[in-house]
């Protein structure tokens, strides 16, 4: 696949998840692929796949442009995003080649990064199952969530469902989301979180306005809505996330006993990116913590990852002591619909 042919594939798959404005942003950078600038150097100069199953070099790029936006550093491109007008295809051109040329430095440093978007609205199958959960076991949380970027996701009982089947969450979430929902309602349970702690090989400090509007950078400016739902749950954010590798991390997390306390694993499109060496060692220590569970101090681990199966991403949740291993259903990648189907 060419450079150009992944920025094409990639608008293809941003308007499949609503968002044609920065289908057609990548579109036209498409159209001006060719050697010779720093930045087109850079991107061309990536091995292997540059897609979304490889280096995501169009989402990196992508990520990159919307920061010369936030930051107001690049007026020009500013005024062709949204909720601007939307600009012919001559202005949008000539601004993309301008910022391709003036913002280089800052687009350079977005190439150098893997994307990370927090998708708040994932949380609905943290909800989802933690209710399912607590509803069995009837005991509090203990929350780990591994590739957690900014840890957006660990704060998933601060937030709410709102479903035509009933309410689940708090009185007063930091944010509400309304997935297209079908299958049964999630049981009307009590959740309460005593810890939680995220890891991720290079976490995002929200508290830091640097990293905030990194974060923000890998929405899309048309998509407003999932801008202000990140920017709600950073006002309500108060979790951790460490610096380190899963392989390292997780032996020691699981290996603590909880008495009284159910431990929640979860990963969110996450497990894809973890190398070899790291999966197995999770997996050694998922297991090695199973075996050590017991009815009042369970475990859990919770996955949200893509498969074979489609549409959307495999919910699976496994439970120890037992290592019963359930689909729970199925959603969509950025959790606009999820079919809940628990077995």
């Amino acid at each position: 696949m060419t450079l150009a042919t992944a920025f094409r594939e990639q608008a293809k798959s941003n308007e499949a998840l609503d968002s044609p404005f920065t289908a057609r942003v990548l579109r036209r950078v498409a159209d001006q692929i060719a050697p010779g600038t720093p930045v087109m150097d850079r991107m061309l100069a990536f091995t292997g796949d540059f897609g979304p199953s490889g280096q995501s070099v169009p989402l990196r790029l992508l990520g990159g442009l919307h920061a010369l936006v936030l930051s107001g550093e690049d007026a020009g491109l500013a005024a062709c995003y949204p909720p601007n007008p939307a600009p012919d295809d001559a202005t949008l051109d000539a601004a993309l080649a301008h910022a391709l040329t003036v913002g280089a430095e800052t687009l350079l440093t977005y190439l150098a990064l893997p994307p990370q978007t927090n998708e708040v609205r994932r949380s609905a199958v943290m909800i989802a199952a933690g209710h399912w959960l607590a509803d069995r076991y009837g005991l509090p949380f203990v929350l780990t969530e591994l590739g957690a970027s900014a840890g957006l996701n660990l704060m998933w009982d601060r937030y709410a469902l709102d479903l035509p089947c009933g309410y689940r969450g708090p009185a007063d979430p930091a944010v509400t989301l309304t997935p297209e929902w079908t299958g049964p309602c999630p049981p009307d349970a009590t959740i309460a979180v005593s810890d939680r702690r995220g890891i991720d090989v290079a976490p995002m400090d929200v508290t830091d306005p640097d990293d905030e509007r990194r974060l923000l950078s890998y929405l899309w400016a048309d998509q407003p809505e999932r801008i202000e739902r990140t920017r709600a749950a950073i006002a309500a954010y108060d979790a951790q996330v460490d610096q380190s590798d899963a392989m390292s991390f997780l032996p020691i997390r699981v290996a603590i006993k909880r008495p009284g306390h159910i431990h929640l694993v979860f990963h969110t499109i996450a497990w894809q990116y973890f190398p070899p060496a790291t999966k197995a060692a999770c997996e050694t220590a998922f297991a090695a913590a199973g075996a050590a569970a017991t009815e009042d101090a369970p475990i859990a681990r919770l996955s949200m990852e893509a498969d074979d199966d489609g549409p959307g991403a495999a919910i699976t949740l496994t439970t120890w002591p037992g290592g019963e291993v359930r689909r729970m259903g199925r959603v969509d990648f950025h959790g606009r619909w999820l079919d809940w189907t628990p077995e």
